[in-house]
């Protein structure tokens, strides 16, 4: 059993996986994300700073929640984070689709070029009966 300490609040917890808060400041966080993902709804073209003073919640985790793919803002919006390879602006996940098509491609190449596993194919031991030793 892997007990800690909340992050958030300081209450003891068992700690299973994810962010390391308790399970009270997980459903308060949640409730804030679906407050924030509302006030998006009503007010399409406010900005990164306006959505978290409006909402109480800190900028950093409305970036972690565009970056989870959790908030997507529509094209004209002013919200916008920086890929995380080229630094490219972008409305939601880690990488640009430029960055995503590279990274694609390159892990295709290494996948086509990596050697095969040898299977040593003993034909001696093919077609031998055996027997297991009872004791």
């Amino acid at each position: 059993m892997d007990v800690r300490n909340c992050k958030q609040c300081g209450r003891l917890f068992n700690y299973i996986s994810g962010l390391p808060i308790c399970p009270a400041c997980k459903e308060e966080l949640e409730k804030k994300f679906v407050q924030v993902k509302e006030y998006i709804r009503e007010h399409g073209k406010a900005g990164i700073q306006q959505i978290a003073d409006d909402n109480e919640v800190d900028v950093k985790l409305i970036k972690q929640w565009i970056r989870e793919e959790r908030l997507i803002f529509s094209k004209d919006s002013p919200v916008m984070i920086e890929c995380e390879n080229c630094g490219a602006p972008i409305r939601s996940g880690r990488f640009c689709p430029q960055c995503v098509g590279k990274m694609t491609n390159n892990l295709s190449k290494g996948i086509k070029h990596a050697p095969e596993p040898s299977i040593s194919k003993d034909t001696r031991d093919k077609d031998r009966m055996r027997f297991l030793d009872r004791q």
